[in-house]
């Protein structure tokens, strides 16, 4: 692995070529992502440890990463250095906060909450190669000339945050985070979207009133109960849109729970600001 050495993570961000070029990956990067000082993120950063250990203040929370950690970081968030080894060893996938606009990228937005609640996730010997290979993928797609190449990237993003998010999933299952109203809610979410937007259901799940289930959801994720059975909803919607061109609007609606294709079309319209079929058109 190709080793570069850095005082901090903004020596190594071009901030043009992170714009031009949406997805960014470092590998064999010494150094950590904040440095002395502390550094205000613009981007989205996947960050792969591979060998020593640091610790830093991400906003109000202290993260440790060590060797085969993965750590997820959505932007606009501060980082201060509080310790560092000198082994330390990462590569990093920086991705431009446009980019997540993507359709096939809307599982970022999808566990936005539940990389804020836990950002890290320790992988075994077998889970860290999985993904360090993607990586190396990547690596080879984003060196090489070839048609689409801003696609492909995309694309073997997707397949890594599907991958990471398994891994996620599985072992969060096994320690006390999945004990977090919010993590149950989520699960709940993925399973009953289709036939449940309404909060109350939600809240009988997790056994709460309404209103105090929504001000605990409010209290570990930042945004409403509502919001995140619409940002759900939607977020489906955007991708069976967008990349089931066979499927007629109405088939997209039943998909998704919608007796009536002029219900899904309201419902969609009323989020969006567009109809199903302008979205599709525009997209």
């Amino acid at each position: 692995m190709k080793k570069t050495d850095i005082s901090d993570y903004t020596t190594i961000l071009n901030r043009q070529r992170i714009k031009e070029e949406g997805i960014v990956v470092l590998d064999g990067i010494r150094g950590s992502l904040s440095g002395k000082e502390p550094f205000f993120a613009l981007d989205y950063v996947i960050c792969i440890t591979h060998k020593g250990h640091t610790s830093f203040m991400y906003g109000d929370k202290l993260e440790h990463m060590e060797r085969h950690t993965v750590s997820v970081y959505y932007p606009k968030h501060f980082f201060r250095e509080v310790s560092k080894t000198d082994d330390h060893l990462v590569s990093l996938i920086i991705v431009n906060e446009k980019v997540l606009d993507n359709n096939f990228l809307q599982i970022i937005k999808q566990l936005r909450y539940r990389y804020e609640q836990q950002p890290s996730i320790k992988l075994n010997k077998h889970e860290y190669n999985i993904i360090v290979n993607i990586v190396k993928g990547m690596i080879e797609t984003s060196s090489i000339d070839i048609l689409d190449k801003h696609k492909l990237m995309v694309r073997q993003l997707e397949f890594l945050l599907r991958i990471l998010s398994y891994y996620r999933h599985r072992k969060l299952n096994e320690t006390n985070t999945d004990k977090l109203v919010s993590i149950k809610f989520y699960n709940n979410l993925a399973k009953h979207f289709r036939e449940h937007r309404d909060v109350d259901f939600y809240a009988e799940q997790a056994s709460l009133t309404s209103k105090h289930f929504s001000k605990v959801i409010k209290q570990e994720t930042g945004q409403s109960a509502t919001y995140w059975i619409h940002n759900h909803v939607i977020t489906e919607a955007k991708m069976l849109l967008h990349i089931r061109q066979d499927l007629s609007v109405q088939a997209v609606a039943n998909m998704l729970g919608f007796d009536e294709q002029a219900t899904f079309s309201r419902y969609f319209r009323r989020e969006t600001g567009l109809s199903p079929t302008e979205f599709r058109e525009r997209n």
